[in-house]
């Protein structure tokens, strides 16, 4: 075979699969792992997590020795001291060292230690504003997926009515036809019908937007092909008893991210201040080195080359030194003042998330017991208008009330299934809402 016919299965393939991905249905779940994985405002948060990321392992390794090597050449003109043969030089010459040298802390007030702790925190508290903005997202999806799934049902609702409405026009044009009902009737049971028409025009286009809704929230390049998973039926009675605020709320303490970010922040707050108060430490630190030097005076007066200088004169240094703070300009007072002061705020910050979040459980609460008696009052009503509708409409039939009484029970039963269908979302969402603070994955 050559590589043509090779190339085109490769291609065949490929379109093959690319249609069946398209024509794939997406469960709210499908969209929520998508959304993790390649929505842009939650990549970019995970960069700031990985630059804090990076931050802990360096504080980590500055605790280990800092090891340099370096070359110097140093020319000299006039008068001068010749620090390897320890006289007063007249001539210009020059001089090589060539050495490695290391330094490092031994004790600064456990300023390190602090530092490595306050990283990890900030890491720690990065890694949670992902899973928050996670979390936003998910309740973005939720609601754009629970929207496209409202839109159906009302759509199949304007569908049904319509259908109704076009038989019973049927009936009334062979009615007319025989003679036995006026054409003012015949008029307006088809204005009703067309009426209905523009209801399911206008049902689809709302359909239509939900879908381009979430499309857009996936940020998916198009909406062809793009279809939602719709559950054999989404029932109010199977939700679970709606907990208490305190209970949902305790729980969710455990759960949410936003608390455990402002709870990090709060501790990597606690040890930027141990670090400000180490610094009123004295400083206790060791260097070593080894090296050599070359001076052309030496070569030029004792015939010593540059190898044997540098054998000659090698030398090995260890030191130990202390750094004792007396007055530093009030920096280290200023900077132990302003880390209690970030202390304080990392608090109120962590006070104001919380209370933040209870009012927001409130809210939702209050929003989840309203949607349930708003839909059970509306179930009611859809039956109540279902009743009156189909005598409405079996008078109609042998001609007992005109197209007006028509018109109006079908208008009032069209707009209860409505109604009935808007709450049952809406206590669905606000369920699902609760479920979530409590540590329940979005899920329908």
């Amino acid at each position: 075979m050559t590589k043509y016919p090779k190339l085109l299965v490769v291609l065949v393939g490929s379109l093959i699969f690319t249609s069946v991905n398209a024509q794939k249905a997406w469960s709210l779940k499908d969209c929520i792992d998508y959304a993790h994985s390649n929505n842009i405002q939650i990549k970019r948060v995970e960069l700031q997590a990985d630059v804090a990321s990076n931050n802990y392992l360096q504080s980590k390794m500055n605790v280990f020795p800092s090891v340099n090597a370096g070359f110097d050449r140093t020319y000299y003109f006039g008068r001068h001291l010749n620090e390897i043969s320890n006289e007063i030089e007249e001539n210009n010459s020059y001089g090589d060292y060539l050495g490695v040298r290391a330094n490092v802390n031994l004790f600064s007030g456990l300023q390190n230690y602090n530092q490595i702790k306050k990283s990890e925190f900030q890491m720690l508290a990065s890694i949670q504003d992902v899973e928050k903005e996670k979390v936003v997202m998910s309740m973005n999806i939720a609601d754009a997926y629970l929207n496209i799934l409202f839109n159906k049902e009302l759509l199949d609702v304007n569908k049904r009515q319509m259908e109704i409405t076009s038989l019973q026009v049927e009936r009334t044009l062979k009615l007319f036809e025989a003679g036995s009902t006026a054409k003012g009737t015949l008029l307006e049971i088809q204005a009703q019908l067309a009426t209905e028409k523009m209801n399911v025009v206008n049902a689809q286009n709302q359909l239509d937007l939900s879908y381009l809704n979430l499309v857009q929230l996936l940020d998916l390049d198009s909406l062809k092909g793009f279809e939602i998973v719709v559950p054999d039926s989404i029932s109010p009675e199977s939700l679970q008893a709606i907990p208490s605020v305190a209970d949902i709320y305790n729980e969710s303490l455990n759960y949410l991210p936003q608390i455990k970010s402002a709870e990090y922040q709060l501790k990597s707050s606690n040890k930027e201040l141990n670090i400000q108060k180490g610094k009123l430490s004295p400083v206790v630190y060791a260097s070593a080195s080894i090296g050599s030097s070359y001076s052309s005076t030496l070569e030029d007066n004792l015939a010593q080359d540059y190898s044997e200088q540098m054998e000659l004169y090698y030398n090995k240094t260890i030191g130990v030194g202390v750094t004792i703070p007396i007055f530093n300009k009030w920096q280290v007072k200023t900077g132990i003042d302003n880390a209690k002061i970030q202390v304080l705020d990392a608090q109120y910050n962590l006070d104001q998330v919380k209370l933040q979040l209870y009012k927001e459980i409130q809210q939702s609460y209050n929003d989840a017991i309203s949607a349930r008696e708003k839909h059970n009052a509306a179930l009611e009503t859809v039956n109540s208008y279902k009743e009156a509708f189909v005598y409405t409409d079996q008078k109609f039939t042998v001609g007992i009330v005109n197209s007006v009484e028509y018109s109006v029970a079908k208008n009032n039963y069209i707009k209860a299934e409505s109604d009935l269908l808007k709450a049952k979302y809406e206590y669905v969402f606000s369920v699902k809402i609760l479920e979530f603070y409590r540590g329940t994955p979005m899920d329908i």
